[in-house]
């Protein structure tokens, strides 16, 4: 790997985000997908004259929702700064490590 500049560091920065924003993508995949599978079992399987709205009913959706949603506050607010440069000089501190080996 050549000497290391800013350049490096923004494809660095830029390729986490994907990467984080892959992974959040793919959960709210998950969650959609088996929610959706969760309500037609439960439609069917609702007695005669039984409401569907029951909080047995949205036991998952709810708690698997609020995670979901913890999920895209860490992928979507933007990064504190003092954890991005803690971040970045760690980056550096590695990266000067290999190079000296």
């Amino acid at each position: 790997m050549g000497k290391f500049d800013q350049n490096d560091m923004d494809y660095q920065r830029a390729r986490r985000q994907v990467e984080r924003l892959r992974g959040f993508y793919g959960h709210l995949f998950a969650y959609v997908a088996v929610n959706a599978m969760i309500v037609v079992y439960n439609c069917m399987n609702l007695k005669p004259g039984e409401s569907y709205f029951q909080f047995k009913n949205f036991f998952t959706a709810t708690f698997w929702g609020i995670g979901v949603a913890a999920h895209a506050l860490s992928v979507f607010l933007p990064r504190i700064s003092f954890i991005r440069k803690w971040e970045d000089n760690k980056i550096k501190e590695l990266m000067e490590k290999q190079k000296q080996q």
